[in-house]
């Protein structure tokens, strides 16, 4: 944007709903963009609406109804739920394009940074894709993961740019996901996309910090697991983060284990440093997390997600996290064998603020 402009430019930011992590790496964005000198507009609904209202307050948030993919209780069936929910996210596509012309129209949006939502792309204005699943990993191999890809391209092409939130060689994050042998067009590589910043002199509190996260049923899942395991070790000093914005709890499960609903950015921020070892999902923003703070860390996936099946796998394989799959998944066995894991650091002299440049250059041309 250039900086004779009397008017900031209006940018609409808006998360997919599918767990928090769309919503949370987009509040890097959101930063470098209030910098730039741009004004915000953000649309969402329910607990992504509550976690981005409370990070930017003075931000205008608009209603926007999410994809409402409704989860499989057993893992094994995950993806078989997903593929006959196609038609309704067909429909919510239909009604974003709806939805993006009217708003455009109304409050004069400049430009429109989606995260992975395929129905916001306008003819008139500059409309960016955010995705690190160029190739969308299935339970059901090759010949499906093929079709959605040209699906998913087929998508992606309408818009001005890709952003994908890796780095473009090696190391990297997210392996075949983001680096399949063909890339969308006009895609850019924004690095790691991380809100939290490495800050000296943190005092260790923590044995073991837990991410609850992901969609329902499976989010309440391993926080169960979680909490019924961590019962049967004293002495263990934990702090739980049950992944619910929309809610404001703390309680003591017992001596020396917190829970606690929420945290915001900061609170957060502090606690994965303040822990000798973080367990959480794969859920991909909070690998860059981790990445960026360069913790060791457990991952569980998400059962029957295939692309956190994967992540956990390739990153275990890269000795950077240690994965198991929930049905294995025992705490006191866990904790015992990450002692001889390597923990490779991943970042390897990468810049984690590649993704600045990217954002301001963008505001730039606006």
């Amino acid at each position: 944007m250039s900086t004779n402009d009397q008017v900031p430019k209006k940018v609409l930011i808006v998360p997919l709903d599918w767990g928090l992590g769309h919503a949370t790496r987009d509040i890097p964005l959101i930063h470098e963009l209030l910098n730039a000198g741009c004004e915000i507009v953000i649309a969402a609904e329910g607990k992504h609406a509550a976690l981005l209202g409370a990070e930017f307050p003075q931000l205008t948030i608009l209603p926007l109804p999410g994809y409402h993919i409704r989860y499989s209780q057993k893992g094994l069936f995950f993806g078989l739920k997903i593929v006959r929910q196609i038609p309704k996210i067909w429909r919510a596509v239909r009604f974003e394009q709806a939805w993006l012309r009217k708003t455009v129209a109304e409050l004069g949006i400049d430009a429109v940074i989606s995260d992975n939502r395929f129905g916001l792309y306008h003819p008139d204005i500059p409309c960016i894709f955010i995705s690190h699943q160029l190739l969308i990993k299935t339970p059901f191999g090759g010949v499906t993961e093929r079709l959605l890809q040209k699906i998913n391209y087929r998508f992606i092409n309408r818009y001005t740019a890709c952003w994908v939130p890796d780095f473009a060689g090696e190391p990297n994050l997210s392996g075949i996901l983001a680096h399949p042998k063909e890339l969308p067009a006009h895609t850019e590589y924004l690095g790691c996309l991380s809100r939290f910043e490495p800050m000296p002199g943190v005092e260790k509190k923590y044995d073991l910090l837990a991410l609850i996260s992901g969609p329902e049923p499976q989010r309440t899942n391993l926080e169960e697991l979680i909490l019924a395991e961590l019962r049967e070790m004293p002495g263990i000093k934990a702090l739980i983060v049950s992944g619910r914005p929309d809610q404001a709890a703390r309680r003591e499960v017992a001596p020396g284990i917190s829970q606690v609903s929420h945290l915001n950015a900061r609170d957060l921020n502090e606690a994965m440093l303040a822990a000798d070892m973080v367990l959480c999902r794969s859920g991909y923003t909070t690998l860059m997390d981790l990445a960026k703070l360069n913790k060791k860390a457990i991952l569980v996936p998400t059962p029957g997600q295939s692309e956190q099946e994967y992540l956990g796998k390739y990153l275990m394989q890269k000795g950077y996290f240690y994965s198991l799959p929930q049905h294995q998944f025992k705490l006191r066995k866990a904790l015992e064998a990450v002692k001889t894991f390597p923990f490779t650091a991943f970042q390897h002299g990468h810049d984690m603020t590649a993704y600045k440049k990217v954002v301001r250059d963008f505001a730039e041309t606006l």
